[in-house]
This record gives C-alpha cells, structure tokens and sequence, in this order.
C-alpha cells in the first residue's frame, strides 16, 4: 500500500464531458429514479406509463411475417457474416424502396446507412457535424437522447420552443433568432415524442424555407413514421429535400413494434447534392467503419419483411393507439390538476401540465412522478426529463384496460393530494 503522503501520478483521468452527458436527465435515468421509489408489497400490477416500449402487450405483438424472416434469415446461413459498415445492400434498397412511397425525389440504397436502432443514428450525426463551436438546435420539449449525444461530442445546444397552443408547432421567429453562423442543424421529431404532434404539411414547408435562409440542414427523426390517427396527415421531411438538405432517422422499432431487434437508419434526401459536396456522406460513412451496426441476420430479414408485411397489420397497431389516445385524453380530463392542451394525433405520448397550486405538498413534476409510483404503482415521466420542468410525458401504447386502471390511480391520487379549499 502506498502511505498517504505518497501518491502515484497515473496517465489515465475521466473525461469530464462524459460524467456531465450521463448526468443529463434521460428517459432511461429518470424512469430509473422512479422505479426505485415502487412499493415492493403493493399486490398491484405496475402500470408502466412512463416508456414507449408496447411489445411487452399481446394488443401490440408484431406481425408473425417479421418473426418468420428472422428465423428464415438465420436458418439460411447466409448472414453469419459481417455486413458492410453501411449495411447490406438488399437491406438498403429496401428501405429506399419503403422511404420512397412517400417521396418525390426518389433515394438509392447509397442513400440509406444501417444503423444499430434509432439511437445510434443519433450518435453518427451529431458527432459527424461536432466542431469546434458548433452548435444545435434542439426542441423543447424534446427527446433528451440528442442533448446527451450532443454534450458528449462538444456541441452547445440551443434549445427552441414548440408551441403547445399552437399544436406543439416549432416557434419559428425563437428558432431564427437562436442562429448564427456556427449553427450546423435543427432537430425536429415527427409524429412527436414527446408530444404526439403531427406537423402538417405546411409547417414542415415552413421548417425548410426557414433552413435554407439560415443554412443548416434538417435532421428529422421520423421513428414512428406513419404511427398517426389524427385528422393531419403524416409527411416526410424528405420531401422537401430539395429546399433544404434533410437527414432522415428512422427504424422498425416502433411500426412494427420490434425496438429489442435495433434496425435503424440514416438516410439523406438531398437531391441538390449539397452534402456530397461538403463529405458529409463521406465522414457519415467513415464513422460507421469505425463502429458496429445491426445483427446481420436482422438487416438480411429486412427485404422479407417490408415486402411480406400486409396493411392490415399497421391499421391494427394504428386503431389500438386511435382508441388509447382517446382513453388517455378523456380520462385526463376527469382529473382537474392535470391539463391536456392538445389530443394526441401520433406517436405513443402526450404531454400534460400539472397545476401544483390545486395539490398538496407536491413541490414539481419529479416528486408527483416519485409519490405517484410509491402510492400507486403508476410510472410515468416527469417532464424535466424532456425538458418541461411541471409538465408530465404519459404513454398509452399499453393495453387498453391498463391504461383505464392507471389513469384511474391518477386520479385517486390527486384526489388524496388535493388542497383543501
């Protein structure tokens, strides 16, 4: 042992901006608080409002076509093998061929890059546009993974609103006045996690324009692409590609309710060639060399799949969520410390505002999320975790009669909770 008086000097110390990215408020890190605060002894089940993960549902199981080429790609022995950092090619062109339905401008698989999940798509863009004194725009409310990727890789965030009164639109004079020149991008998330929002297409329109007069490119993260139930429908971002340069981020996650097989991708809808010029797709594909992407077998069940999986299948999973958004909407209004200011159009989530001035010894949305999940085994996430401190992000991709026991808890709970008029 050595004495006190004696210290070795080791070359090896922490990175600080890693201890700071992981002690960012994460979903993942604040349902992990939460989730400490359960009582052991409730006989109870847990009603898990808090993550956007349905599969663990019977109403929510994916399609047997899925499960069927995932057996298939394996007992073929064809993909054993590592696949190409970009991905393999039949894998590629059938995702340019899904993407390309909606599309005018018509993408190649050297468009379309594999990725392990959504998330590290995120991680492969954010660190490609990370430079000195770059920044980005990130919404508010927002999905807080790009904040964390963001401090990891040295680029300042910038946070825009979205307008609740105004369907979780992007304030769009806030975001031009956040911009400089060393902006690279803008982050928007549609259908909307947090929110449930869908950008009509007029909006997205809008988006660009305000792009290209600022110069950044647009980094849209469509995970639960064509997830909408709403009067607004669901348009890409890619079709306007030829105003602005859009990097589109995607998966099988959350359609086809598979997010444990991490199949994503980043794809790039710039017909203008802008970010071939500047090698962004060169330093895209460069960071891939060095990192790992999806199983193979997944990437050699993906033509199977897009090409085998019938309509019926998505109006399904796209009912269920219809029918639950319209429980959770319902039920919340019951509830008169909690206000839904927009019913959910898509994705799995609303964003709710509580009105601590109506309950007791409740001090912000951290503690009603720790009390709620010790009194009534209820899990939902509190809204400092996406950036909406007294605010709270509730999911109804859960079975239908979960759903009505857990908003029930609620509202029993902030009945026990009220102040006494």
């Amino acid at each position: 042992m050595e004495s006190g008086a004696v210290k070795k000097k080791w070359g090896f110390q922490v990175k600080q901006e890693h201890i700071t990215a992981t002690a960012t408020l994460t979903v993942r890190s604040a349902l992990t608080i939460i989730k400490q605060n359960l009582k052991e002894n409730d006989p109870r089940p847990i009603i898990p409002l808090g993550h956007g993960d349905p599969s663990a549902f019977p109403c929510f199981r994916t399609t047997p076509v899925a499960e069927d080429a995932v057996v298939d790609a394996v007992r073929s022995a064809e993909f054993n093998c590592y696949s190409p950092s970009v991905g393999i090619l039949p894998a590629r062109r059938a995702i340019a061929g899904y993407l390309n339905r909606d599309l005018p401008c018509k993408l190649s698989p050297d468009d379309v890059h594999l990725t392990a999940g959504c998330k590290q798509a995120i991680q492969v863009i954010l660190t490609v546009l990370a430079r000195p004194g770059a920044n980005i725009l990130l919404p508010k409310p927002g999905f807080p993974l790009y904040e964390a990727n963001a401090r990891h890789t040295h680029l300042e965030i910038r946070h825009f609103d979205l307008l609740p009164e105004k369907g979780w639109e992007v304030d769009l004079d806030g975001l031009e006045a956040l911009a400089d020149e060393n902006t690279v991008a803008m982050v928007i998330v549609n259908p909307g996690n947090p929110c449930g929002n869908v950008f009509t297409y007029q909006h997205l329109q809008k988006i660009a324009e305000k792009a290209r007069k600022l110069g950044i490119m647009v980094i849209s993260d469509e995970v639960y692409d064509h997830l909408t139930f709403g009067s607004t429908p669901y348009v890409r971002m890619g079709v306007f590609g030829s105003t602005v340069p859009v990097i589109t981020l995607g998966s099988m996650s959350k359609r086809w309710i598979v997010p444990g097989w991490r199949l994503g991708w980043l794809v790039t809808s710039d017909p203008s060639g802008i970010l071939q010029e500047l090698r962004i797709v060169d330093s895209i594909k460069g960071y891939l060399n060095i990192s790992s992407g999806p199983a193979t077998f997944v990437q050699g069940a993906v033509p199977q799949i897009f090409k085998n999986t019938k309509e019926d299948f998505f109006s399904k999973i796209v009912d269920i969520l219809r029918d639950t958004a319209d429980i959770c909407y319902d039920r919340i209004k019951e509830i008169p410390c909690i206000t839904c200011p927009r019913k959910p159009e898509g994705s799995m989530f609303v964003m709710v505002k509580l009105n601590l001035s109506l309950l007791e010894g409740i001090s912000d949305d951290m503690e009603f999320a720790l009390q709620l999940a010790k009194e009534e085994s209820v899990i939902v996430l509190p809204g400092m975790a996406v950036g909406m401190k007294n605010w709270l992000r509730i999911t109804f991709a859960i079975e239908p009669s979960a759903l009505e026991e857990g908003l029930g808890r609620i509202k029993a709970f902030c009945q026990r909770h009220a102040k006494q008029q």
